[in-house]
């Protein structure tokens, strides 16, 4: 049920803020249409869709679509050519859990040196028989939580424990660099959105913070107790 409620709310207020014509739907329907070919109806009906319910998805996502790149600011855009047009040489130590991760920091700032701690402790297959060596690496190649925590270090700074999927790291910083030619801000401006926003589509987390903010806007009143629960996921 507030599976159910949340869905239709958020439908209607993406449909309240933003304007999708039914031209923009034809449009895409046409086009999925033509990939599947012959194999269309088999499609939907593997799917558990009609071709009323592929048009309203369709709709759905072009919605999230204007919503996702509404929520895409001049901030964002500067702070992304703020790193993408420098590159970083690092290193860093990555361990299984924040506790091990903790231990090596007061290690490190005791005085013992980085590379022999990376050789005897990291995880990190690739980088610890090089003392945690990194080289140097730019925006995109780093998962996500590695790149900010890296870019918003000082040179030489160590790094709090930085969890991502592989583990806590501990990052350092050595040298940084501008990227030549690169381009201004101005000449990047529209990549860089398109990339930002590529990148929201493929981040449930993103979407969840977007709808937050959709929400605390939308005057939504649940007076049944049994559906009290809707839309907490996103508080």
């Amino acid at each position: 049920g507030t599976q159910f409620l949340e869905q239709i709310m958020i439908e209607k207020i993406l449909n309240d803020k933003y304007d999708v014509s039914e031209k923009d739907v034809d449009a895409e329907f046409k086009e999925v249409k033509e990939q599947f070919g012959d194999r269309f109806e088999a499609a939907l009906t593997e799917s558990g869709l009609t071709e009323d319910s592929l048009r309203s998805n369709i709709k759905f996502n072009q919605l999230k679509m204007k919503a996702l790149e509404d929520s895409i600011t001049e901030e964002d855009i500067k702070a992304y050519y703020d790193q993408a047009s420098h590159e970083l040489k690092g290193r860093h130590i990555l361990v299984e859990d924040e506790a091990t991760a903790n231990e090596i920091i007061e290690k490190l700032n005791a005085g013992e040196d980085f590379a022999t701690l990376a050789k005897e402790l990291s995880t990190d297959p690739g980088s610890a028989e090089n003392g945690g060596d990194l080289d140097w690496f730019t925006v995109g190649e780093m998962v996500p939580e590695f790149n900010d925590a890296a870019y918003a270090l000082e040179l030489n700074e160590i790094s709090k424990p930085v969890k991502s999927d592989f583990g806590y790291h501990i990052i350092q910083i050595t040298e940084k660099r501008a990227i030549e030619d690169f381009g201004t801000l101005e000449e990047k401006k529209d990549a860089i959105k398109e990339t930002l926003l590529a990148n929201a589509q493929q981040d449930a987390a993103y979407w969840n913070s977007v709808v937050s903010d959709l929400l605390k806007d939308a005057d939504i009143d649940i007076k049944d107790k049994d559906l009290s629960n809707a839309f907490s996921s996103y508080k």
